[in-house]
């Protein structure tokens, strides 16, 4: 009985991961993702139009623009998403490139480090178990998080050089 039960739940578990591979597959490539903060909604946009919406979860203190490192904020402005990163402390992460010359000029206004490393990414590694509980709760340092499962899509339907709009 228990061979029964864990082949059928290796076969649906095979079953939905081509299908959602299907499903990436016949969805176009963004040319844009925009964040709406106050929501927590990412959009992947193809021509203006929204191919596919996703629930993220932001930096620990998520309301206003990034000043400093440090502060858990997710940035507010326009990026580009500059590189994707397989061997993250995370599951998939795409780099976003803050801090853009405005970050760097209110930082230096300031006299603090605008911070780096901001990224859209999934859960951290060895804690995959907790996809819905991610969220529930604002837990990065000023990144945007999603599902491993979201991630894996999204990494198909973004390429690096894709702008990225974060707005309050």
């Amino acid at each position: 009985m228990l061979k029964r039960i864990i082949s059928l739940t290796a076969a649906l578990t095979l079953s939905w991961l081509l299908l959602s591979s299907i499903a990436s597959a016949t969805l176009p490539k963004a040319d844009k993702v925009v964040v709406i903060k106050s929501k927590r909604l990412m959009m992947l946009l193809k021509d203006g139009e929204i191919i596919k919406s996703y629930k993220v979860s932001l930096g620990k203190n998520p309301v206003g623009p990034k000043i400093q490192e440090g502060d858990q904020k997710t940035p507010e402005g326009t990026y580009v998403l500059d590189s994707k990163k397989t061997n993250s402390k995370f599951y998939l992460a795409i780099h976003i490139s803050y801090p853009n010359k405005s970050d760097i000029s209110n930082a230096q206004k300031l006299g603090v480090p605008p911070g780096n490393s901001i990224a859209i990414h999934g859960l951290p590694k060895d804690f995959e178990d907790i996809d819905k509980f991610q969220r529930r709760l604002d837990w990065t340092d000023g990144c945007v998080a999603l599902t491993n499962q979201e991630m894996d899509e999204i990494w198909q339907l973004v390429s690096e050089g894709t702008p990225i709009e974060i707005k309050p």
